[in-house]
């Protein structure tokens, strides 16, 4: 009885080894995977038939296209929906105030292209506390087609987009499943050498565009990001963000109560929660076409990177729970280190081989998913940049998890939030927030300190 007490640490040790060794070669392969989908789809784009097709024999889409203020290369970002090549077609470009300036941009476009059907939409509806979601609520319901692709204004789109996303639209998985919602993987193109703004590029061109690959190859569960997603009204009238199966075996049946854009209204993150009900109370699924959303970055700073990070964590934090707390296992310091003790410990390898080792073979990886979703290598003169902010992203994405995950507040277009059960929110109104920050800055005040008119009604 004696030895197999003595015998049970060394099992136990052996298990978690193995569990390590494990877990360190599934990341791998899921980075792998991620890196092979990237070659297969995004190396050749080919020319869609319905590009050169008559206007009655395609569908109509309505492009939908939310914007507030003067983004960054907005005109070229808004110009690249005028010249899609696609027969039939209309934009919508909504604003919730007439005297927002990215009107000036829109009116010039609408001018230099008055053969394309575009419209200007004015003012908001309130239906809950994402202000994109209520930007979008007028256009959402003059659009005249059922096919409606949803475009951020900080998005440009090649000419073949459109009729691409279409053909996916319209095809059907392998199993034979209804495809409802086609999207695009991100790709970020930085107009500045702010710290933040190459911090964004690297991380959205490479470790997430090779993980969010690798999640829709496998396509066990939505996974979806916003800026570029294409679907049928019709759909999205039959669900509601409450992700309960609809059992009703009628083609159109719904969910009860409020359906439709209004209902996810009270999600900060309704692209990911319109993806998921498709999913999920419909049994629907998604695709991805061989077009990337290359997402302009404009003057991020190191903060504003943090920030939004934090947003995206706490977020996720309240709608996949398990998935957010075995992110940091994910990333590459804690996964090297994972590498390193079980190699280590199984065949007596000395920790400074494994580590380098890793992430050399990582960049290198990550670099080839950069060539694929742009089409040609990372330019000589972005190289340092670029790998300077690769290397501070892998390096930060620990310390911005733990500040992340022990916090619900997030700040999007200036308006602080808190994030409730499921992904919902409440906006925070002035001095009811408070945080580590808010706290340690009050505690450093002298004590005869005055406060200022703007900081008395922030307290």
């Amino acid at each position: 009885m004696s030895e197999e007490v003595k015998e049970d640490p060394n099992v136990i040790l052996v298990a978690l080894y193995t569990i390590g060794l494990g877990w360190y070669c599934v990341l791998w392969a899921i980075g792998f995977l991620g890196c092979w989908a990237a070659r297969k789809r995004y190396r050749l784009r080919p020319r869609s038939p319905l590009s050169s097709a008559a206007a009655p024999s395609v569908p109509g889409v309505s492009i939908l296209r939310p914007l507030k203020g003067l983004d960054t290369n907005l005109y070229e970002n808004l110009e690249s929906t005028f010249t899609q090549e696609y027969p039939n077609y209309e934009i919508l470009l909504s604003v919730a105030d007439e005297d927002d300036q990215a009107l000036s941009v829109v009116r010039e476009l609408m001018s230099k292209y008055p053969n394309v059907d575009a419209k200007i939409v004015i003012g908001e509806e309130v239906v809950g506390i994402n202000p994109k979601v209520n930007n979008l609520i007028r256009s959402y319901r003059q659009a005249v087609n059922d096919i409606l692709w949803v475009i951020d204004s900080n998005v440009t789109a090649h000419p073949g987009t459109l009729a691409r996303a279409v053909d996916a639209l319209q095809s059907r998985t392998r199993s034979g499943k209804q495809i409802a919602l086609v999207h695009h993987v991100p790709f970020a193109y930085s107009t500045e050498s702010k710290i933040g703004s190459r911090i964004d590029e690297a991380f959205l061109n490479t470790n997430h565009a090779k993980m969010y690959l690798a999640i829709n190859t496998v396509a066990i569960e939505s996974c979806v990001v916003g800026k570029s997603n294409l679907y049928r009204r019709s759909n999205l009238e039959r669900v509601n963000g409450s992700l309960k199966p609809i059992r009703s075996t009628d083609p159109n049946a719904k969910q009860e109560g409020l359906c439709g854009l209004p209902a996810f209204g009270r999600f900060l993150a309704e692209d990911n929660m319109i993806a998921s009900a498709f999913w999920h109370e419909l049994g629907y699924r998604h695709d991805l076409s061989c077009d990337v959303a290359r997402n302009v970055v404009g003057n991020v700073s190191f903060m504003d990177y943090v920030w939004r990070r934090a947003r995206w964590i706490r977020v996720r934090k309240h709608m996949v729970f398990t998935a957010t707390v075995l992110e940091p296992f994910t990333e590459s310091i804690v996964l090297s280190i994972i590498g390193a003790l079980n190699l280590k410990f199984f065949l007596g390898l000395s920790p400074w081989i494994p580590v380098p080792l890793h992430f050399i073979v990582l960049l290198i990886v990550d670099l080839d998913v950069y060539a694929s979703l742009a089409g040609h290598p990372l330019p000589e003169s972005l190289r340092w940049e670029f790998i300077g902010g690769w290397f501070a992203r892998e390096f930060l994405a620990l310390p911005i998890f733990l500040f992340a995950f022990f916090g619900n507040e997030v700040i999007w277009r200036g308006k602080r939030y808190r994030v409730l059960r499921n992904g919902e929110a409440d906006q925070v109104q002035p001095g009811k927030g408070r945080t580590v920050f808010s706290w340690f800055q009050r505690y450093r005040r002298r004590k005869n300190y005055e406060l200022l008119d703007t900081e008395i009604q922030n307290n």
